[in-house]
């Protein structure tokens, strides 16, 4: 299932294309919609509200990556909406589509990730196939590989939709990418050390290693796939340049970033078993979705404090920009507020 990360095949594809991106205000959406337009495709970004994303705010955000795309608002969530979108798009290109689907629940819990991971995703390949799309391309996760987790498992269940229906449908064809972990799932206690706090890690800060993958060489991945005939019909994993890196490794190149010496805080995993089973106690006892949610984001952590996100076979490593230059950057620049991975941080103020 696996196929070459370095190498690009030449095809008859031609950019009178359109790519059409869901998700594509997302951390790794807008990235792909950037790439998509370099790359010299007609480019439709789906969004939720056009308004927004024309606003003053919303150019500061995305005014660079959605230059020179068109911006079609479309609830993805709704799928009569969505196939009529995209048959006025698929009849402004010829009817020459291709869809590349970054969509992901926010939060991961049952309700948004079987809503979001699976259905809407779904909805965009059921109306993908109703208009002749070409080509489904799939950000998908690494982290799939061991499912114990809701997010994991809806996006498994769309997964196993999409190769379903390109074994039923002789014109569809599917790539599906499963990235290791964002750099952006990496940085999220710079605030911490830059405001005098250690850097938390578990156990000894040994237990996992990764190699994370910036979002532009992500994006860029993804959009080979549409004229890389080698990665057609195939299951992807893929990590970024570096070498495994252990949780205390990443600390010690963000110290250096910021040009402080390390200051490292030693949490026991069993933390996370004691929460969980708290959690758990009280949503059975008052069946409670508010606690059952709760007791699912501390899943969530501990999964990620246990399992590595590590490719290793060259094939899977894709890329020029190490964690350690992503690291640099933002030690100067700052990065952009996001409540689920900067720790303790706030949103900038207006």
């Amino acid at each position: 299932f696996m196929s070459s990360a370095t190498t690009t095949t030449e095809t008859t594809t031609t950019k009178d294309e359109t790519l059409i991106v869901a998700g594509a205000t997302g951390y790794i959406g807008k990235s792909v919609v950037r790439e998509s337009i370099r790359q010299g495709y007609p480019t439709v970004a789906l969004v939720r509200d056009v308004a927004k994303v024309e606003s003053p705010e919303g150019k500061q955000l995305y005014g660079t990556f959605f230059e020179g795309a068109q911006l079609v608002q479309c609830d993805v969530t709704k799928p009569d909406e969505l196939t009529k979108t995209l048959q006025d798009i698929s009849d402004k290109s010829n009817g020459k589509t291709s869809i590349v689907s970054c969509l992901a629940s926010r939060s991961g819990i049952k309700k948004d990730a079987y809503a979001i991971d699976y259905q809407a995703t779904l909805n965009c390949l059921e109306s993908g196939k109703a208009v002749g799309s070409r080509h489904f391309v799939l950000l998908s996760a690494f982290c799939v590989k061991n499912p114990w987790l809701q997010f994991q498992q809806a996006k498994l269940k769309f997964e196993s939709a999409l190769t379903t229906a390109a074994e039923d449908e002789s014109n569809l064809t599917y790539s599906i990418v499963r990235p290791t972990a964002f750099f952006k799932s990496v940085s999220g206690q710079l605030e911490v050390i830059q405001s005098g706090a250690p850097f938390v890690m578990f156990g000894d800060g040994e237990v996992t290693r990764c190699n994370p993958i910036a979002e532009a060489d992500l994006a860029t991945y993804l959009i080979d796939c549409f004229a890389d005939e080698t990665r057609c019909n195939k299951i992807i994993n893929l990590g970024g340049p570096d070498e495994p890196l252990t949780m205390k490794k990443q600390g010690e190149m963000l110290y250096k970033a910021v040009g402080k010496e390390p200051n490292f805080f030693y949490a026991p995993l069993w933390l996370f078993d004691v929460i969980i089973d708290g959690l758990q106690w009280v949503c059975d006892v008052f069946k409670s979705e508010q606690f059952e949610n709760a007791a699912e984001l501390a899943r969530i952590g501990k999964y990620y404090a246990v399992e590595d996100m590590l490719t290793t076979d060259p094939n899977e490593k894709f890329g020029t920009i190490t964690l350690q230059e992503h690291y640099d950057k933002i030690a100067v620049e700052g990065q952009e507020y996001d409540p689920y991975t900067t720790m303790f941080a706030k949103p900038k103020a207006d």
